[in-house]
């Protein structure tokens, strides 16, 4: 698939066509096209700034020759009251590229804020915190990189990246074992090395996949278990695959996961709860 910068690159323009359209009306109404700016990222509230290195390239996909000043760095802590970054360019290319910038770093911001408040939460254990593909269609892209800026692991980025049977495919194929088998077979055909993942909803399923599974499964989703079940499948598993605890997981009792030695918790609330953060542009004249 493509590169990230490839992907970001494609995600700007498409953001500029569908924000400028056939012009800027507002600017080009009242702005020579010659006149020269400066601009400065106002922080408004405090949280892990994301979204800086993004806003520089957005502004230079318009100008290359704009001139980007940078005072904070993506997953630094910002307070109230800080400059991010001041831009130099064309007026037209500063107005133009201003709600662009804006909407992606607060965005980022509140998921990257919200993720630290996770990670931080469980330091001292070895569990790590993942997202998942609970995304805003089209902007999963940037939503995955400010999961990473806040300290979150990136789960699969996408259907194609990896297999991970979940209750409806088991369901599907008829069981478990037939959904196993029937993905192994497909990887080592059609995909090999691609890695299998397999939901399991009860300690039953857990046995059925160490039963049959090893070897061919390199991760066991557990689902919407209780901590105490939890603990009771990760010594069964026995290190025989990565283990993810998945389902009602929030910062109240994340701790009580971490606890049962999971490798993984995902949590869908990094990017779907997340609030966006206070930030402004605003000319320096």
């Amino acid at each position: 698939m493509n590169t990230f910068d490839e992907k970001l690159n494609h995600l700007i323009t498409e953001a500029l066509i569908e924000d400028v359209g056939d012009g800027d009306h507002s600017t080009l109404s009242c702005i020579p096209v010659t006149e020269k700016g400066k601009a400065v990222l106002k922080i408004k509230q405090g949280g892990i700034l994301a979204g800086v290195s993004v806003a520089e390239r957005i502004f230079k996909s318009v100008e290359p020759t704009a001139i980007f000043t940078l005072f904070k760095k993506d997953a630094e802590t910002m307070a109230f009251g800080e400059k991010a970054f001041t831009v130099e360019a064309s007026v037209h290319t500063i107005l133009k590229c201003e709600r662009l910038v804006l909407n992606i770093m607060q965005r980022m911001s509140g998921i990257a804020t919200l993720t630290r408040h996770y990670t931080d939460i469980i330091k001292g254990y070895n569990t790590k915190i993942l997202d998942t593909r609970k995304t805003t269609p089209n902007f999963r892209l940037l939503e995955k990189e400010a999961v990473r800026i806040g300290g979150g692991i990136n789960h699969r980025y996408a259907l194609y990246d990896m297999i991970m049977l979940k209750d409806n495919h088991i369901d599907f194929a008829g069981g478990i074992e037939n959904a196993i088998n029937k993905a192994w077979d497909y990887v080592q055909t059609k995909k090999p090395g691609l890695k299998i993942e397999v939901e399991t909803r009860s300690i039953a399923d857990i046995k059925k996949v160490i039963q049959m599974g090893e070897g061919k499964v390199f991760r066991v989703m557990l689902d919407n278990f209780k901590p105490t079940e939890i603990t009771e499948a990760v010594e069964l598993i026995n290190k025989r695959f990565e283990t993810e605890a998945s389902g009602g997981i929030n910062l109240q009792n994340i701790i009580e996961y971490a606890k049962t030695g999971v490798d993984y918790i995902s949590v869908g609330a990094l990017i779907h709860q997340a609030k966006s953060l206070d930030l402004s542009l605003k000319a320096e004249v």
